[in-house]
């Protein structure tokens, strides 16, 4: 996730600023890498289920691979604009086949009073690399070695990555197809009806999609914000991203303690929903009445952060609300609205008109939080530590 969190806060202002796209264009693109990162997170749990995670990780990391060395070599460095668009788009499947399949592996292989804590320290890592270590690493190396060679980098940690979890996981019984969906149709055909059978599922998952649509959009808008309007240089912006997930990934890890113990139920919608809510206002104001002041800004942006960690036992929560049969489907669901937040937050972007339009973002990211934590009142479990 290091090497996929590389380019997380530097590739919109990358496609203005060095290779002529528009605000808008730039937009646009994120957003096509959105619709497939959405199309390889419902895919990467339902594949789970019939080929196996160890098989969906490996087509993932390859993909990713591919895709971006076609995306540098054709579209960046030869300058095919339609081929830079194209290949980054559909190099959008291979993170989620990546990290999701890994998501089911973990839950299918952890037992049900650990497993808050254990998809706690999968967010820990999945944040740890997208977006803070990566942005930290941007921040050193672009000064060294250039925009280029760092997406370059980031592919060579890409691969390392993959490497070391497809060769280091010795956990086998858990990484093959699941016998309870039968053929690959069957598979395919329970994954989409879950939509309708299971509601607290599919509500479960509008909250998962409230989660991280405001932290996708602001990888769009904030460098423009920040360092455009605010003040701050690139160095600062990205050292500030890095400080405040890093407390977002120590943060995953306590929410997944919290969780199991607070309740599963109780810290999404408070630590959640209500703490993004605060946080995302604060993040926005605190800056524009005071200016560039570094400290201040970091602790506002934490506070965001902090409770976007907030939404970790919702993980564990999901697949515990349906029979165990079925919960490689409510997982193929959970990742397709985390998949398809990748798409609605540059979307989002776009059709309001970008950082020009800031504060209206703003209201309506506060708005998505706030409303979410009544629909956490339908998420119940049996299992649920506070139920």
């Amino acid at each position: 996730m290091i090497g996929d969190g590389v380019e997380s806060n530097y590739f919109s202002p990358f496609l203005v600023d060095s290779q002529g796209f528009s605000e808008g264009s730039a937009a646009l693109t994120i957003s096509l890498y959105g619709i497939f990162a959405t199309i390889g997170s419902w895919f990467a749990g339902t594949l789970s289920a019939v080929l196996g995670a160890r098989k969906v990780m490996l087509i993932g990391a390859l993909s990713w691979v591919v895709f971006e060395a076609i995306f540098l070599t054709i579209g960046v460095q030869a300058g095919v604009h339609w081929v830079a668009v194209a290949s980054y788009a559909i190099r959008g499947i291979g993170y989620p086949f990546f990290a999701y399949a890994f998501l089911v592996w973990v839950n299918l292989a952890t037992p049900a009073h650990q497993r808050g804590s254990s998809v706690g320290w999968f967010w820990f890592a999945f944040g740890a690399g997208l977006p803070t270590l990566g942005s930290l690493l941007a921040s050193f190396t672009i000064p060294m070695i250039g925009e280029v060679l760092t997406f370059w980098l980031g592919t060579v940690l890409i691969a390392v990555g993959a490497g070391v979890a497809l060769l280091g996981i010795r956990d086998l019984r858990h990484a093959g197809p699941a016998t309870q969906n039968g053929n690959g149709l069957a598979g395919f055909k329970h994954a989409l009806t879950i939509i309708w059978r299971r509601p607290r599922v599919t509500a479960g998952a509008v909250v998962r999609l409230v989660n991280t649509t405001p932290n996708f959009a602001l990888f769009v808008v904030a460098p423009f914000f920040f360092i455009h309007q605010i003040g701050f240089t690139q160095s600062q912006y990205l050292q500030i991203v890095t400080l405040v997930y890093t407390a977002n990934i120590f943060a995953n890890l306590a929410f997944g303690v919290i969780g199991d113990r607070f309740g599963w139920k109780r810290t999404v919608t408070w630590f959640g929903c209500v703490m993004s809510g605060i946080g995302v206002l604060a993040l926005y104001y605190i800056p524009l009445w005071v200016g560039p002041n570094y400290l201040l800004t970091a602790i506002c942006w934490a506070i965001f952060a902090i409770g976007l960690a907030g939404f970790v036992p919702l993980t564990a929560l999901v697949p515990s609300m349906v029979p165990p049969a079925e919960r490689g489907n409510a997982l193929a669901l959970y990742t397709l609205a985390a998949g398809l937040a990748a798409f609605l937050g540059p979307a989002l972007v776009a059709v309001v008109g970008g950082a020009g339009r800031m504060e209206l973002l703003i209201w309506i990211f506060a708005a998505m939080y706030l409303g979410g934590a009544p629909l956490c009142l339908y998420l119940s479990s049996s299992e649920d530590p506070g139920y």
